[in-house]
């Protein structure tokens, strides 16, 4: 049972990751950019620390760990999220999504190399198959929409933003076999909060905070809680437990889930195709968990 847990729990995260595109609408519209990200990871390296702190006894880190932590903070939190949002200014919805469900294609490559991880033939299906399962949801089925795409200078800011967010796995599998999963998170945070004050002063946060909604502040510590102080821990677990590779896969779950928040929430409609393509992405998300297993089982024949 706490097998399957373990293998899973990346469910939890990329829930967690989809209430954040719901939350998102109540609060783009009230913060700048580099704000929404400083108050969110503000709010969340808070309450991970009070988290850290009373888990560990060496919650500290030395001169040493600066190089190793601040590089992940900057390539992770402040690289993905700050290329992300900027790629939206110039880009559409559609190209965005699209350009993000290459993360696994890009994550299991730097594995490969850096890692030394093995590419079988059922990994690259699962991730073909999970890929046409999200090109059916962000085109409707339409894909004439593929053939019409027009590229800019935000489709690349993306590229570089699913590169960040790539690396950061990657890197975090090897952090992982020092430091605990609370601890790398915990200070990734940090840096992000850090590097992000400068910008934040620039959007002049005086201006806009004294007409901040309720709605709009909580939206942020939604983000604040859930996406960022679980999602993000359950994704060093996941990480540590199954590999970069396979965590990265269950990206591909936040537009189902999106989607399903939507209707939920929302009442934006869904349809037969959107459904199906949620099919494909769960199967081909369970035919990537089914390799490790299956080598299992014919080693010991």
């Amino acid at each position: 049972m706490k097998e399957k847990f373990e293998k899973y729990m990346m469910l939890f995260a990329t829930i967690f990751w989809a209430g954040a595109f719901i939350a998102g609408k109540f609060s783009i519209g009230e913060f700048p950019v580099f704000s929404l990200v400083f108050f969110r990871f503000l709010i969340a390296t808070i309450i991970i620390f009070i988290i850290l702190i009373k888990t560990e006894e060496n919650w500290k880190i030395t001169k040493q760990d600066l190089k190793t932590f601040l590089t992940l903070g900057v390539v992770g939190m402040v690289g993905y999220h700050v290329f992300f949002f900027l790629s939206l200014k110039y880009t559409t919805a559609t190209n965005s999504s699209l350009i993000g469900a290459t993360n696994p294609i890009v994550t299991t490559i730097l594995a490969c190399v850096f890692l030394k991880d093995k590419i079988t033939y059922k990994n690259i299906l699962g991730i073909l198959i999970s890929l046409l399962g999200v090109i059916l949801i962000t085109t409707n089925g339409n894909i004439s929409v593929l053939f019409n795409m027009k590229f800019n200078i935000g489709d690349i800011l993306m590229m570089v933003a699913v590169l960040c967010w790539a690396t950061y796995g990657v890197l975090s599998k090897k952090v992982l076999e020092v430091y605990s999963p609370i601890k790398i998170t915990s200070y990734a945070f940090l840096t992000c909060v850090i590097i992000l004050i400068p910008l934040v002063i620039l959007e002049k946060p005086w201006v806009y905070i004294p007409s901040t909604t309720f709605n709009g502040w909580m939206s942020v510590i939604y983000m604040a809680i859930f996406p960022s102080v679980g999602g993000y821990l359950i994704q060093q677990m996941s990480i540590k437990k199954i590999g970069p590779t396979k965590t990265s896969l269950f990206i591909n779950l936040v537009p189902v889930f999106s989607m399903i928040l939507a209707f939920c929430i929302l009442g934006e409609s869904i349809s037969i195709i959107k459904i199906i393509a949620g099919i494909l992405i769960i199967c081909g998300i369970c035919t990537n968990l089914m390799v490790k297993k299956t080598a299992k089982i014919e080693a010991n024949n």
